[in-house]
């Protein structure tokens, strides 16, 4: 069996930390979980017992100077992880790499079966609340229960898996001279923006609003809005397409990043998925 191990960086992000820690560890076992806090100030969350927690200085800088500090930080611990595992997953605490049911595997058997020679990626999914179909999230049921649509997106297809000592762009959005490879069956499931009251709350933290995230955050919540109003498609199909036009074309300021030339894909969140995150 493969060694797979992910990493995260978080602050004060208890509410995605205990359910990131709760998903990869039914995945790949507590002990091969390595999060990062920034700051002195944090704690480790309750529920998250087995994981292997850090507590680090904190990284300063506004979001654009952060965002870079944090991967290059994550790179690094990346880096010494290969050592002693075949992959390392690094994702933020609100994302969710997820094999299809139908494809009958565990995230670890899904990875060693597809023989991932550098870096791997799931297709972006950045699921919203249907404002008119979805009440407020319910916190003792878990997200897909009562979330379904969702936006396919470049922003989210993120080289997730890697299995050389690469250098990960801002975000994992990319990794540094290398192309990318989306899975067929993979996903990356984006929970940060899910629920219209939690983004409205974000948008009054001290913490963020004084890193520039005001833009950042009012950006993000566009996909809400996008969900709520376009028709839904089909998610077999779609994400099909989706996935062959992110893997053909390219933005031209970023070869190594996917494109979808800003088309606007809803889809349902088919019932498979309910209950895995």
């Amino acid at each position: 069996m493969a060694r797979v191990c992910a990493i995260t960086m978080a602050r004060n992000d208890d509410f995605f930390l205990k359910r990131w820690v709760r998903y990869y560890g039914s995945q790949l076992g507590r002990d091969n979980l390595f999060v990062y806090l920034d700051g002195k100030d944090q704690h480790v969350p309750t529920e998250c017992e087995g994981a292997n927690f850090f507590i680090c200085d904190k990284l300063h800088g506004d979001r654009i100077r952060g965002d870079k500090l944090r991967i290059s930080f994550l790179s690094r611990k990346a880096h010494e992880l290969l050592d002693r595992y075949d992959y390392v997953i690094g994702t933020d605490a609100d994302e969710f790499l997820i094999v299809d049911p139908l494809m009958g595997l565990t995230l670890p058997e899904y990875i060693a079966s597809y023989g991932v020679r550098t870096t791997l990626s799931g297709l972006g999914v950045d699921v919203g609340q249907h404002l008119e179909l979805e009440e407020r999230f319910d916190s003792d049921r878990g997200f897909l229960e009562q979330r379904s649509y969702a936006r396919l997106s470049t922003r989210y297809t993120k080289a997730s898996i890697i299995a050389k000592k690469v250098r990960w762009g801002s975000g994992f959005h990319r990794v540094k001279g290398h192309n990318y490879r989306i899975g067929k069956g993979l996903y990356l499931f984006h929970m940060g923006y899910f629920d219209m009251e939690r983004v409205q709350n974000r948008f009054s933290d001290r913490d963020h609003l004084s890193s520039g995230w005001t833009k950042h955050l009012q950006r993000r919540a566009r996909t809400i809005y996008l969900v709520s109003s376009r028709k839904a498609r089909v998610w077999d199909k779609w994400t099909g397409v989706a996935r062959w036009i992110q893997t053909l074309f390219r933005p031209i300021y970023a070869i190594n990043k996917p494109a979808m030339f800003e088309a606007v894909l809803i889809v349902r969140i088919p019932e498979r998925f309910k209950n895995i995150i």
